[in-house]
């Protein structure tokens, strides 16, 4: 099922199989905008790692609980031929121009999380600055 020109809602189902509640569907689609603008301004693919966890699964994997991804407002994002850090600037500005949602942005090794949990936070759980 299409949710925008570029993403489908089998890319937000839980990786454990188990079926989306309504109003999780209901948050995925505004998530789905918003990705969509973001994959509109860099012009690339975007590929959804995670989107809609399961309670059960986001347990299991060691997710907070908490998780905007339970309420299927949250995605974890890689795109080919961008960083994680590249990729957040651009998340960032988006957000701060208004063209999409506030919410959490998390960099992270290997992908970024975005979230549309409506006030703005960030964090760096990357290794970036480890020596």
């Amino acid at each position: 099922m299409q949710i925008t020109k570029d993403f489908n809602k089998a890319e937000f189902n839980s990786k454990d199989g188990a079926v989306m509640p309504y109003e999780v569907y209901e948050n995925i689609k505004v998530l789905a905008i918003q990705l969509q603008r973001i994959r509109d301004e860099i012009k690339q693919p975007l590929h959804i790692n995670s989107a809609y966890r399961s309670p059960e699964h986001n347990a299991k994997i060691g997710g907070v609980k908490n998780s905007q991804h339970v309420l299927g407002k949250a995605a974890d994002l890689t795109c080919k031929n961008l960083t994680p850090k590249q990729l957040s600037k651009v998340i960032i500005k988006l957000m701060d121009n208004g063209t999409i949602k506030s919410g959490g942005i998390g960099l992270y090794n290997g992908f970024v999380h975005y979230d549309i949990r409506g006030i703005k936070a960030k964090w760096d759980n990357s290794s970036l600055f480890n020596f």
